[in-house]
């Protein structure tokens, strides 16, 4: 099998140079021509996929070959791109920036490569006039293998500006495929962790997009970009399916209920280290109800990957979001709790005085049920934070601090629980701007392998927290395992509901 979809990566020399804005808008503005438009990101960024969704009313997929390995970089595209006239690919950083320590992997340039796709470079022109030819061929010519087939110019000042830009590009035998003016009235306000989600601003949200997509159809000639485009060749391989990665027939899934807002890897992870897998599905569930496996959604909890619940359905469950801001129960018949990562900071108050669902949740967790949290999720299960009570699942205290903990990780489980067999390998990734003092009972999630040695998260009971946010993908037994312990509690209390 093979996938044709026509593709575009959109990539910059640096951070801030209108990325988001341009592939945002590229996106909004061939879906309003009746395209059906696919969206990806380069990286393990949560936010931006959220606006790329709001674009083209597709979810937002992510591409990091750090996360999934190399190998299903292709595939997952492939299977978000499936049905689709056309795939926008928003990189990361600069071009060839990646995973510091390991040469190009996880970069922008890396994925152009692995998706065969022609890449336009966004420059912010503000600075620099024929200055800009130099810039660009360096970026073409810098690796033969990256595709660099034009340029979008950004920040441009004057039509007198513009022109000197182009000349200099036309005699360096560069296309320009659009250039925008320096004060486009377009908003994406920002705080600590990077662009305010779309949750969290509603119609605001909306509007920027539509600015996007404007800006863009005013100032891009759109019919180069497809023809562009389409001139990507096929890729080998069919696409990543959850199912066939499960190895697995499971009952059919319930219809979805939403309270709130390649192949899989096998034996060997992407570092060439085994992944055990020691659980086996119970034969009970054949025949049995899909254990309810809820995901906790709206604006407090908005990083998720879109294969999580595709696996956890896959796996046999019966997927339900819910919103810890409003909902005071869990989802009816409840038995697994799985909360992302996202800003509960920004939401302490409104979380804190949600008290009948912290409760729930806390008695979810004493009954021995699958709870698996990341970063945000973590701090939800605090007993405080920033001295506002939480639910009181862990012994430990969350505050914010001044300092970004950013950066890829390998780690090893360090203990048998609800998301991973002792021993396994992942890769995941920290960001946040928090800190936990924990007490004591307890024992750690993962044992950080690099950068440098120390343990990490939380495992107790059912309950398995940590920062380290993890594309399940790359390991598709976490699914399975979290559905398999989710289905012995149903049969155990034939559907935990607290209250």
């Amino acid at each position: 099998m093979s996938t044709s979809v026509p593709r575009l990566v959109i990539a910059a020399p640096s951070s801030g140079s209108g990325k988001t804005t341009v592939a945002t808008g590229l996106m909004a503005a061939f879906a309003g021509r009746g395209l059906a438009v696919s969206p990806h990101k380069v990286g393990p960024d949560y936010i931006d996929p959220g606006y790329h969704a709001l674009a083209t009313g597709r979810p937002g997929r992510n591409l990091d070959a750090f996360l999934c390995g190399e190998e299903l970089v292709a595939p997952l595209f492939a299977h978000g791109a499936r049905g689709c006239d056309l795939a926008v690919v928003e990189g990361v950083m600069g071009l060839f920036d990646g995973a510091s320590g390991y040469g190009e992997l996880a970069s922008t340039a890396q994925v152009a490569k692995l998706l065969r796709a022609p890449v336009v470079l966004v420059v912010d022109a503000s600075s620099q006039a024929r200055s800009v030819a130099a810039l660009v061929h360096g970026f073409a010519s810098f690796d033969p293998e990256v595709r660099v087939a034009g340029v979008i110019l950004n920040q441009v000042g004057s039509e007198r500006h513009e022109a000197i830009l182009r000349e200099a590009l036309d005699e360096a035998g560069v296309p320009v495929f659009g250039a925008l003016r320096r004060g486009a009235d377009v908003v994406t306000p920002s705080r600590h962790l990077g662009l305010v989600p779309v949750a969290e601003r509603g119609a605001e949200a909306v509007s920027a997009v539509d600015a996007m997509g404007e800006l863009v159809r005013g100032g891009c000639d759109l019919d180069a970009l497809y023809a562009l485009a389409r001139s990507a060749p096929s890729l080998a391989g069919a696409g990543w399916d959850a199912a066939e990665v499960l190895g697995g027939s499971f009952p059919e899934p319930a219809p979805s209920r939403n309270r709130g807002s390649a192949p899989d890897p096998g034996p060997q992870s992407p570092d060439g280290l085994k992944w055990p897998d020691t659980l086996e599905w119970p034969d009970a569930l054949n025949g049995q109800a899909r254990p309810v496996v809820a995901i906790a959604g709206g604006p407090a909890f908005t990083f998720s990957y879109a294969e999580h619940s595709e696996l956890l359905s896959a796996a046999g469950a019966d997927v339900v979001t819910f919103d810890p801001l409003h909902d005071e129960q869990l989802p009816d018949g409840t038995s697994a709790l799985v909360i992302g990562g996202g800003f509960p900071e920004v939401y302490a108050s409104e979380l804190s005085a949600n008290e009948p669902l912290r409760k729930a949740v806390k008695e979810l967790a004493l009954a021995g049920a699958p709870v698996v949290a990341e970063c945000a999720g973590l701090l939800y299960l605090a007993r405080s934070l920033d001295g506002r009570p939480m639910c009181g699942v862990l012994d430990a205290d969350a505050r914010m601090s001044e300092r970004l903990t950013l950066g890829y990780r390998e780690a090893v489980a360090v203990s048998d629980n609800v998301l991973a067999a002792n021993g396994t390998r992942v890769r995941g990734h920290e960001f946040h701007r928090t800190v936990l003092e924990p007490g004591a009972g307890a024992a750690p999630a993962w044992g950080v392998t690099r950068p440098g040695r120390r343990v990490e998260g939380f495992v107790q009971g059912g309950v398995h927290a940590s920062y380290l946010h993890v594309h399940w993908a790359a390991v598709p037994s976490a699914a399975r395992r979290i559905v398999a312990h989710a289905s012995e509690v149903a049969q155990a209390t034939e559907g935990v509901t607290p209250s």
